[in-house]
């Protein structure tokens, strides 16, 4: 099995991050990067944030879900297109389905932020409800799927959509230049895979750090273990890291990621209340967890050279002020 993840990480090369790229242009933004001189203070490096709280659906996840869509044949996505999501993806997939011009069957936990679903709908995508476990995910998953045909575009545990999402590091790296660290939040590691390997290939001095909520910590334990270690009932704020790492991106995390730091939920509403007030920009809670990790561990970044990708904000405002309170 080692072996067989080894060999499995050289599917995404620098060439196909490349095409990946000029794939999805017409569809993404080329998202600011955005610094303040504030932050750089609390934090003591220089701070470089990859905004993806601008992209399309709100997240860098239209950059995956793009790819992934654009590289079916005509023939695989003619029954659809289908995937199991907490809010970003399902809405990246549904657009993806929207601009194609085929059907988008989403399942998402009921518990899922009311305006990520309204997102989904918006997009014109179908939407159907499970509970909010892993397990009734995939099984509401295979029933549409056995009933439309469609087919599964994963949020993470698919290639194309790691390479997607190596774009958004990229072209960080392609603006800024030399960066000492970019740090990433990981949940099932999709982005997580896609900026290790655009670091790799890139920028090969730049070390790749993921932040992780403290309770929600899988990715943590796997990399200590060798193993993917699933979570088990995870929770944070951060709802769109409460997912396990998949068999593809555990391999390319375990060779290319150097270390995973944890934030409390506590943590990630400080460094969320940072970003708000010094760069006047909305990021959800998932989005503050990396910049959360460094402000936990300022020692390890000082007078560096630090890249964060600011994943998406997509927020419910009612919610999050009540954090703020």
């Amino acid at each position: 099995m080692f072996h067989e993840f080894t060999r499995e990480t050289n599917m995404i090369t620098k060439e196909s991050i490349e095409v990946a790229h000029e794939r999805i242009k017409p569809y993404i933004h080329h998202t600011p990067v955005l610094t303040s001189q504030s932050l750089n203070d609390i934090a003591g490096c220089e701070v470089y944030f990859k905004c993806e709280n601008f992209q399309k659906v709100g997240a860098f996840k239209a950059r995956g879900a793009m790819n992934a869509v654009l590289s079916l044949s005509q023939g695989e996505r003619a029954n659809g297109i289908a995937t199991h999501s907490s809010g970003n993806h399902a809405q990246a997939i549904a657009r993806a389905g929207k601009i194609m011009g085929i059907k988008a069957y989403i399942v998402m936990p009921r518990t899922a932020p009311a305006i990520k679903k309204q997102g989904v709908l918006g997009y014109g995508g179908e939407v159907f409800e499970c509970e909010p476990t892993l397990a009734a995910r995939e099984s509401t998953l295979a029933e549409v799927i056995k009933k439309t045909g469609a087919i599964e575009i994963h949020p993470f545990n698919n290639y194309k959509v790691m390479e997607g999402q190596a774009t958004a590091a990229k072209e960080l790296l392609e603006e800024v230049g030399h960066l000492d660290f970019v740090l990433a939040p990981v949940g099932g590691g999709g982005l997580l895979s896609g900026t290790a390997l655009a670091a790799k290939y890139f920028s090969p001095s730049t070390r790749v750090i993921a932040g992780e909520p403290a309770l929600a910590d899988d990715t943590f334990r796997s990399l200590q273990s060798g193993s993917i270690q699933p979570a088990s009932s995870p929770t944070s704020i951060a709802d769109g890291l409460l997912t396990s790492l998949g068999d593809k991106t555990f391999p390319i995390i375990r060779d290319n990621v150097k270390e995973v730091i944890t934030v409390t939920d506590e943590e990630i509403v400080a460094a969320m209340r940072l970003i708000w007030e010094r760069l006047k920009i909305i990021i959800e809670p998932s989005c503050a967890v990396p910049f959360a990790a460094l402000l936990k561990d300022k020692v390890k970044f000082q007078n560096k050279k630090v890249g964060i990708i600011l994943t998406g904000g997509n927020v419910d405002l009612n919610k999050i002020a009540k954090l703020f309170q």
